[in-house]
């Protein structure tokens, strides 16, 4: 399995509703053959200078997650959604053991 982690920091003054809105975008994705599991939030500002918000998403191997990554509506959500409003994002991907 490939999880794929996304960590964000929302330009200044970005109202939570617009990463509320944009990570609900992204849990409403449907990709065409590809099962994926996905879980995000926003921070709940349990300590200082933490990230905005984060994304996990676990497919079942790295051709998933490639479908997953150059599928239209992700990238158009990306584009539309998270770009206008995150100042910075880190993106890990990694092969869960077992």
């Amino acid at each position: 399995m490939i999880r794929n982690v996304v960590v964000g920091r929302v330009r200044p003054g970005t109202p939570v509703e617009d990463v509320e809105r944009a990570l609900q975008a992204l849990r409403d994705l449907r990709v065409d053959g590809v099962d994926l599991r996905m879980v995000s939030g926003v921070d709940a500002g349990l300590r200082e200078g933490n990230a905005s918000y984060a994304i996990t998403v676990d497919l079942a191997d790295e051709q998933a997650y490639r479908v997953y990554d150059r599928d239209p509506e992700h990238n158009r959500i990306r584009a539309e959604m998270f770009a206008p409003i995150t100042e910075r994002a880190e993106r890990v991907q990694f092969v869960v053991p077992g």
